[in-house]
């Protein structure tokens, strides 16, 4: 039986329409949402706003939650699945997305948490995503959030 590890992800927006992405502190060039495993006994919710605060350093209060979208499912590459089995006993993701609105005057994105997971960030208008800054095993996922979330097909 294939296992799916559940997972959240920000989708955090501006009023104006910008969509920020992060850049892997690992990975130079692969740029992703927030995101992360929810933990033993976390709601969805309570996983985001940890992930969110973890990862950009936004607490609950500097943002909406829009909405949400679930059953987003991956599965690792055979290369990397043998290393999640061990750490999480899953074969792959089942992703929950939410629409995050940035309320004014929130503070600015900040990348050098703790969690160190990225290095960089930049906000960008939805139709600038690249699915090239993926890799290939996710590519599915995010071409369909992009639609279900913003009409746009990558």
């Amino acid at each position: 039986m294939v296992r799916f590890r559940p997972n959240v992800a920000a989708l955090m927006v501006r009023a104006q329409g910008q969509l920020l992405v992060c850049e892997r502190w690992a990975i130079p060039g692969a740029w992703q949402f927030p995101q992360g495993g929810v933990d033993d006994g976390e709601t969805l919710e309570q996983a985001l706003y940890r992930e969110v605060q973890e990862e950009i350093g936004l607490l609950p209060r500097h943002y909406e939650l829009l909405g949400y979208r679930t059953g987003y499912r991956y599965l690792y590459p055979e290369e990397v699945r043998s290393k999640k089995m061990r750490k999480h006993g899953c074969h792959g993701q089942e992703q929950t997305y939410y629409q995050c609105l940035l309320k004014e005057g929130a503070p600015e994105v900040n990348v050098n948490q703790r969690a160190r997971e990225f290095g960089a960030y930049r906000w960008i208008m939805p139709e600038e995503f690249d699915l090239d800054w993926l890799p290939e095993f996710k590519r599915d996922v995010y071409r369909q959030v992009m639609k279900d979330f913003f009409g746009v097909e990558l």
